[in-house]
């Protein structure tokens, strides 16, 4: 079992940025090899934002605005959100999976093994 723990999220005015952090309880391949993060705003579906693998460390982007980073020694894997927008405004969500990644896990969250509880994103126009 793997567990996810985000940290991160609060409010931030129009164009402002925040910088998500994801760190895993364990760092083995049996469990995951990619962790995501997607978001979740009230009354919508879960959608992807970014993911990187964690081997190679390849990422892939639904938001062209944000990066996704790793640090393996600690764990964790960051977003950093520039330029956020009122729509932004959403709980963002990690989750690692162990045979899915890129544009596939982001399109298809229930291909996901794990999941964090979620930091909540609040953008003021």
């Amino acid at each position: 079992q793997v567990q996810l723990v985000e940290s991160g999220g609060g409010s931030v005015q129009a164009g402002g940025s925040l910088k998500l952090s994801c760190v895993a309880s364990q760092d083995s391949r049996r469990y995951y090899n990619c962790i995501a993060w997607f978001r979740q705003a009230p009354g919508k579906g879960r959608e992807g934002v970014a993911a990187i693998h964690r081997s190679s460390g390849s990422s892939w982007y639904v938001d062209f605005r944000h990066n996704i980073s790793q640090d393996t020694t600690k764990n964790t894997v960051y977003l950093q959100m520039n330029s956020l927008k009122p729509e932004d405004t959403a709980d963002y969500y990690c989750a690692a999976a162990k045979n899915y990644c890129g544009t596939l896990l982001l399109s298809e969250p229930n291909r996901a093994d794990y999941w964090g509880q979620g930091t909540q994103v609040t953008v003021s126009s």
